[in-house]
């Protein structure tokens, strides 16, 4: 049974503790006098995460877990204080005294600790990356994020959806469609009504081009990294034509505030030569890139994650389906019926996840064709009732995981795990066995998140 989330939410008495499944959602009432439960990280490494996030946010008490550390609260955040607790209402903490925090570490004779980060030299949010290492060899990898929590779960409590919107598309800038479809499908939920096929294809159509955007960056950056800077510009020259797309159809680069149940009309005809173009050039750069043997030599046999580690680190996305994982929110009629193709390779390496995403571009081009309506498309929302709703999309960096409860015509819980949330925590295994060079190579073929992980 794969791990999909787990969270808490706050009721009168209780804490109430959902863990969200392939299959099934289970629930379970911890006393608040005294909030503990059994950790399931030892079936499950990633829940590791979600259970010291829970404790760091309502002070649950984690048993048996093999990591009891802050994954939120920073050095110098204050003890005791549990933000996502109703009786927390401070805008403001003071600074408690320094405690450091104590990274996980290989000793011996010849391996020494190589930092990196928070700060970096790109233009990239804070991430700190800690190595220990031999030569260059690198023997173990800490990624530890969360410098700047946003506090948007507790900023959306007591919101109606139509004020919490601007918010949620803003999560992460490169999955924006995506968080909103997510959204959408909440509230079509919560009205028990049905999204027109046609505003259905408008919306995926949207979706299909966020995906393009993000992997031709990828498909420029990831060569760039292994010294091939013309790669770089050339996705990137790709990448920012599918921008301006973006723009002239929906009003903004990132699409924020495109995803309505009102549907736009789009040029037909205009689009179709654009995209013939993007096809053309797409087919260039695969010929091109890949009789560039220097660059196959860094690609292949590098950041390997096995299968089996895929599996039980429950991974999502392009790092799911690279290591033979079937593994897409658009596996269903709608899209089969529409041209979609599974992209899957089995090696699990840089190389792998560079040609999923050449794969993936060149069907969701295929799939926009086939999204493509003249016929704008209408539905006037009807009032939204309380419940605890759920949805998923596919969005470009993998499974999108959102939930909702809403009480009285608000939010009462707002809780979403991003794909980056689960990936992120599996990047320490692609890292053995290559050099310290290879990192940024690696990390760049996963296309993670840092906003999206860090709420």
């Amino acid at each position: 049974m794969r791990l999909i989330a787990r969270y808490a939410k706050e009721l009168s008495n209780h804490f109430e503790i959902i863990t969200v499944y392939e299959d099934e959602t289970q629930k379970e009432l911890v006393s608040k006098e005294d909030p503990v439960i059994k950790t399931l990280a030892k079936k499950y490494p990633a829940a590791i995460w979600f259970e010291r996030k829970m404790h760091d946010d309502f002070g649950i008490i984690i048993e048996d877990a093999f990591d009891k550390r802050p994954l939120v609260h920073q050095e110098r955040f204050p003890r005791g204080v549990y933000p996502l607790r109703k009786i927390f209402t401070q805008t403001q903490l003071e600074e408690a005294e320094y405690l450091p925090y104590k990274y996980e570490a290989i000793n011996g004779d010849g391996v020494f600790q190589v930092a990196v980060g928070p700060i970096h030299a790109g233009i990239i949010e804070p991430g700190h990356f800690q190595f220990s290492q031999a030569g260059e060899d690198m023997l173990h990898l800490e990624v530890r994020h969360f410098y700047k929590n946003r506090a948007i779960e507790k900023m959306l409590e007591g919101k109606t959806l139509a004020e919490a919107k601007p918010i949620i598309e803003r999560i992460s800038g490169n999955e924006s469609i995506a968080y909103q479809i997510c959204y959408r499908d909440i509230l079509l939920q919560s009205s028990k009504q049905e999204l027109p096929v046609a505003l259905k294809k408008y919306h995926a159509f949207l979706l299909e081009l966020e995906r393009i955007i993000h992997h031709l960056t990828d498909l420029g950056f990831i060569p760039n990294d292994a010294g091939f800077g013309a790669a770089l510009a050339y996705g990137s020259k790709l990448a920012e034509e599918a921008r301006r797309k973006m723009k002239a159809l929906t009003g903004h680069r990132f699409g924020f505030g495109s995803i309505d149940f009102e549907g736009k009309a789009i040029d037909v005809d205009a689009t179709k030569k654009y995209l013939e173009k993007l096809t053309e050039d797409v087919a260039f750069f695969e010929d091109w890139i890949m009789d560039v043997p220097s660059l196959w030599d860094r690609f292949d046999t590098t950041g390997v994650l096995s299968q089996q580690k895929a599996i039980k680190y429950n991974t999502v996305g392009v790092v799911a389906r690279a290591s033979g994982l079937s593994l897409d929110r658009r596996c269903q009629a709608f899209y089969f019926e529409n041209g979609f193709e599974l992209a899957n390779e089995v090696n699990g390496d840089v190389g792998t996840r560079f040609k999923i995403r050449l794969k993936e571009v060149k069907n969701s081009i295929q799939l926009m064709l086939n999204f493509l309506e003249e016929e704008e498309s209408y539905l006037e929302l009807q009032t939204t009732t309380d419940g605890e709703y759920q949805a998923f999309v596919e969005s470009s960096i993998g499974e999108l995981f959102m939930a909702i409860d809403i009480k009285e015509g608000v939010i009462e819980r707002f809780f979403v795990r991003d794909p980056s949330f689960m990936n992120w925590q599996a990047v320490h295994i692609m890292m053995k066995k290559d050099i310290i060079a290879d990192f940024p190579l690696i990390n760049k073929s996963c296309d993670l998140s840092y906003a999206g992980n860090d709420l």
